[in-house]
C-alpha cells in the first residue's frame, strides 16, 4: 500500500467495510497483543501481599470493580473516543503529539527549520490559528511557550519522558508476559521444581525472540492475529463458563458501590493493590500509538467489538471462580491458571504463551519505531535501521537497540523471578506514558483543537486524578521493583538529552562560523583552485551559507568537483514528506560556478532511499531545476541567493527530465520521440556508464541550460564523491564544569560509537572524503 493510499485509508469516507473489518482483524495481532494478554498477571499482582485475602467476596468484588472501571474510563473512553482523534496525519504516539504542538506553536526542537517547511502538504493547521482573537486564552498560551525557551524545553523534556517509559515498557512487558504464560507449569509440578524451571524457560523463549527480530515480523506476522484472537476467544469462553459455573452473581460487582467498599475496608493494603490492577490497561498507549498502521474506525471495531467485551468476560470469570475458592492459610497460589478448567490448561497454556510472544513481539517493534522517531529529531544517536520489509509500512529492526533489550529483559527476569516485582515495574512505566499523553493532549485541545480551556482543563482534572492515584500506588512500590522503569528512563533520558544539547550546540557553531559565497569566490584567485571532474556532494546540516567544514577543507587542498552540491538531509515535523516535495533545489552563485544547494526532507516516519536511487533522484532534481528555472512555474522560498525551487523525485515528475544509466555498449529502448541532451564522447577511458538525460519536447530551454545539463551529465559520469564533515566538538574553556562533562565526555561518546553522518545513505568508503576539524562550543 502507498503513502497516498494509507493516508487516505485513515478517512473512514474513503474505506470500504471490507477493508475497515479486515484492518480490525489485523490489528488484534498487532495492536491488542500485550493488552490481551494481560489477565494472566492481574489478579496474581493485584493481591499480592496488599490484601489479606479472608472468606468475605469484598475484596475480590473490590479488585473485578477497578478493573471493570478502569478498563472502561480509560482505553475506552479516552483512547478510542477522545486521543484517537489527535492523529498527525494519520500517525499516533507520544512525538505524534509533540509533532502537533511543534507545528501549531513554534517550539520545534529541529534547529533547521524554514518557512518552506511549513508549506509541506502534511503541515496542515486545524482550524485558522488565532490571528482573528489575539486576546484569546489560546493564543496567549501560544504566545508564551514561542516567547519562553524554558517551557519549550519543559515541553521537550515531558515528550522525552514518555518515549523512556516506552523504552522502558519494552525491556519489561516481554519479560512478565512470557513469564506469567510460562507460570502455568505451577500447577503440574511442585512447588519447589516449578521456580528451577521457569525462569530457564523464559530466558529460552526471549531469547529466541530476540534472536528472530532480524528477520522481521513479515513472514509470521499473518499468524499474529489469529493468535490473539484464539486467546481472546479462549479467555472469554472460559470465562463465561466460570461466571454460570460458579457464581452467576458475580456481575453486581460492576458497581463502583464497591470499590468504595474495597477501599473502605482495606485502606492502605488496597491502595496499594492499585499497582497491580493499574496492569489490566497496559498495551492501551499502542491504540494510539500503532495508528499509523491502521485507521482510527477499525481500531475502535476491533477494540469495541472483540478485545472489551473478552477481556470483561475474562476477569469476571477469574473473580467467579475466587469468590467461591478462597484463600486457605498461605498455601494458596491466586492466578490465572487456577481458574482454567484442568482438562483445558495444557492447551491453554500453549495458547497463553503464543500470544505473549506476540505481545512481546509488538511492543518490541514499537520500541524501534519509537527510537527512529527520536533520532531523526536529533534526540537519540544515530543508530543502524534496517528496513525487513519492503511491502509492510513500518516494519525496521535496529541491531543495537534489539541487544540491549534483550539483555535488559534478561536481567529483569533472572533479578525479579516473580510477577509482583515485575508488576510493580511495568505499571509504573505504563501510567507515566499515560500521564505524559494526558498532558499533551490538554495542550492539543487548546492549541491545535482550539477548543476552550475549560474543556482542556475538565480533560486533565479527570483523566489526571485516575492515572495519578495509580501512579502514586506505583510510586510507592519503589524498592519493590518500580525503580527498574525509573532507573531505565533516567539513563535513556541522560543519553537522549546529552545527544540533543550537543547536536544544537555544533549547529550553533556551524551556524555562527558558516562563510558567504563571496568570500569563496575572492578566495578563488588567490588559492588557484582547481576543478575537477565528478560531482562533489559536501554533506552538512545547514540551510544557508556555507558550512566551516568546506571552507577549512578548500583552504588546506584548494580543489573541489566540476559539480559541487550543499546537501542537507534532514527531518521535518510531520510523519511523511511526499515524494513530490521531497528536494529543496537551489543555485549558490552565478551559474557559471555550477554550485548548489539542495534540501531533502524526510518525515520522523519516512523510509530513505538506498544510495543509488537516491542519487539519481539528486542528480535528476538538480536537473529538473535546471529546466524548470527557464519556466519559473514552481514554488519558489527564500531571497537573494537562497532561493530554493520545489522538485519532486524522478517517479513524482514524470513529465519532467528522466535520466538513464547503462553501459557504454548498452541501447536505450524506448526513447525515439524524445529529444536527448548528451555527452560527447569521452576523450580518455570510457567511463563505466553512460548517463542520459530525456528531455521533454516542451518548453525550449535555451542554451545555457543545455550546457549546464551537459556538464551535470558529464559529472556524473565521472562518479560522485561524498564529503564529509568528522567533527570532533570541545567545549570552551572557559565553559562549566557541567558543560564541560556533557560537551567531552557525554557527547563526545556517543559520537564516537553511533552511526557516522549519512549512514543512511550507505556510502562506499571509496568515495567518502571525511574532513576533520576540531569544534568549540
Amino acid at each position: 500500500m502507498d503513502l497516498e493510499s494509507r493516508v487516505l485509508g485513515n478517512s473512514v469516507k474513503k474505506e470500504s467495510w471490507k477493508t475497515v473489518l479486515t484492518l480490525a482483524y489485523q490489528s488484534l495481532g498487532v495492536v491488542y497483543g500485550d493488552l490481551s494478554t494481560s489477565p494472566l498477571y492481574v489478579y496474581k499482582s493485584a493481591f499480592a501481599e496488599d490484601i489479606q485475602h479472608t472468606e468475605s467476596n469484598e475484596e475480590i468484588y473490590g479488585v473485578l470493580s477497578f478493573v471493570f472501571w478502569t478498563l472502561t474510563l480509560v482505553p475506552l473512553l479516552k483512547y478510542v473516543f477522545i486521543v484517537l482523534r489527535a492523529d498527525d496525519n494519520g500517525e499516533g504516539g507520544t512525538f505524534a503529539l509533540y509533532s502537533l504542538l511543534c507545528r501549531h506553536a513554534r517550539v520545534n526542537s529541529l534547529p533547521n527549520c524554514q518557512v518552506a517547511d511549513e508549506e509541506l502538504s502534511e503541515y496542515k493547521k486545524d482550524g485558522n490559528g488565532f490571528g482573528s482573537d489575539p486576546t484569546s486564552f489560546g493564543s496567549r498560551l501560544k504566545s508564551t511557550l514561542e516567547t519562553h525557551r524554558v517551557l519549550q524545553r519543559c515541553l521537550l523534556i515531558l515528550a522525552l519522558i514518555g518515549t523512556c517509559m516506552v523504552i522502558g515498557d519494552g525491556v519489561l512487558t516481554p519479560a512478565i508476559s512470557v513469564f506469567s504464560a510460562v507460570s502455568g507449569l505451577e500447577l503440574s509440578m511442585s512447588k519447589e521444581h516449578h521456580k528451577y524451571i521457569e525462569v530457564p524457560i523464559t530466558c529460552t523463549i526471549l531469547i529466541g525472540l530476540f534472536a528472530l527480530q532480524h528477520y522481521g515480523t513479515h513472514r509470521v506476522g499473518f499468524l499474529f492475529a489469529p493468535v490473539v484472537f484464539t486467546w481472546l476467544s479462549c479467555i472469554s469462553a472460559i470465562g463465561v463458563y466460570n461466571i454460570f459455573h460458579w457464581n452467576p452473581q458475580v456481575y453486581q460487582a460492576l458497581s463502583p458501590y464497591y470499590m468504595f467498599k474495597f477501599l473502605k475496608k482495606t485502606q492502605k493494603g488496597g491502595w496499594m493493590s492499585l499497582g497491580g490492577i493499574l496492569l489490566c490497561i497496559t498495551g492501551s498507549e499502542a491504540m494510539f500509538a500503532d495508528l499509523g498502521h491502521f485507521s482510527q474506525l477499525s481500531i475502535k471495531i476491533a477494540f469495541t467489538a472483540v478485545v472489551y467485551p473478552s477481556l470483561i468476560l475474562a476477569y469476571m470469570g477469574q473473580a467467579a471462580y475466587l469468590s467461591q475458592h478462597h484463600v486457605i492459610e498461605n498455601d494458596y497460589r491466586i492466578g490465572f491458571y487456577v481458574s482454567v478448567p484442568e482438562k483445558l490448561r495444557w492447551p491453554v497454556l500453549g495458547i497463553a504463551i503464543l500470544a505473549a510472544v506476540v505481545g512481546s513481539q509488538a511492543i518490541i517493534t514499537g520500541t524501534f519505531s519509537i527510537i527512529k522517531q527520536c533520532s531523526a529529531l536529533n534526540c537519540f544517536p544515530r543508530v543502524k535501521i534496517v528496513h525487513t520489509s519492503s511491502k509492510m509500512h513500518g516494519q525496521i529492526y535496529i541491531p543495537e537497540i534489539n541487544w540491549i533489550l534483550m539483555l535488559l529483559c534478561l536481567a529483569v527476569t533472572i533479578g525479579f523471578r516473580d510477577t509482583k516485582r515485575m508488576g510493580n515495574a511495568s505499571g509504573l512505566a505504563v501510567i507515566t506514558v499515560m500521564l505524559v499523553t494526558t498532558c499533551l493532549m490538554s495542550l492539543v485541545i487548546v492549541l491545535c483543537w482550539h477548543q476552550s480551556v475549560f474543556l482542556a482543563i475538565c480533560f486533565i482534572f479527570f483523566f489526571g486524578t485516575i492515572e495519578a492515584l495509580y501512579f502514586s500506588a506505583s510510586l510507592i512500590k519503589f524498592l519493590e521493583g518500580a525503580w527498574v522503569p525509573i532507573a531505565l528512563a533516567f539513563f535513556f533520558m541522560i543519553v537522549m538529552y546529552v545527544w540533543h544539547y550537543g547536536t544544537l550546540k555544533k549547529y550553533e557553531y556551524d551556524l555562527q562560523n558558516k562563510v558567504s559565497i563571496n568570500w569563496l569566490l575572492n578566495l578563488g584567485p588567490s588559492l588557484g583552485i582547481v576543478r575537477v571532474r565528478g560531482i562533489g556532494l559536501v554533506h552538512t546540516e545547514l540551510v544557508s551559507g556555507i558550512p566551516a567544514i568546506f571552507s577549512h577543507f578548500v583552504t588546506n587542498l584548494p580543489a573541489f568537483h566540476q559539480v559541487l552540491v550543499f546537501l542537507c538531509i534532514k527531518s521535518v515535523p510531520v510523519p511523511h514528506v511526499r515524494p513530490g516535495e521531497r528536494f529543496l533545489v537551489g543555485r549558490i552563485g552565478p551559474r557559471e560556478y555550477r554550485i548548489y544547494r539542495c534540501i531533502v526532507r524526510y518525515g520522523y516516519r519516512d523510509v530513505h532511499q538506498d544510495d543509488l536511487e537516491f542519487e539519481k533522484d539528486l542528480v535528476c532534481s538538480i536537473a529538473e531545476f535546471i529546466r524548470s528555472g527557464q519556466v519559473g512555474n514552481n514554488e519558489v522560498f527564500g531571497r537573494n541567493d537562497d532561493k530554493m525551487t520545489v522538485i519532486g523525485t524522478s517517479s513524482s515528475h514524470l513529465e519532467g527530465i528522466q535520466m538513464c544509466e547503462d553501459n557504454v555498449n548498452g541501447e536505450m529502448a524506448g526513447t525515439s520521440e524524445l529529444r536527448e541532451v548528451q555527452s560527447p564522447p569521452p576523450v580518455i577511458k570510457p567511463p563505466r556508464k553512460r548517463v542520459r538525460f530525456i528531455v521533454p519536447e516542451s518548453p525550449q530551454i535555451d542554451t545555457g541550460a543545455r550546457e549546464e545539463l551537459r556538464e551535470l551529465m558529464e559529472a556524473r559520469e565521472a562518479g560522485m564523491a561524498y564529503i564529509m564533515g568528522h567533527s570532533y566538538v570541545k567545549a570552551k574553556p572557559a565553559s562549566s564544569l557541567l558543560k564541560r562533562i556533557v560537551i567531552d565526555f557525554g557527547y563526545d561518546f556517543l559520537r564516537r560509537n553511533c552511526r557516522a553522518l549519512g549512514y543512511e545513505l550507505s556510502v562506499p568508503h571509496a568515495s567518502t572524503l571525511e574532513v576533520g576539524m576540531m569544534y568549540h562550543v
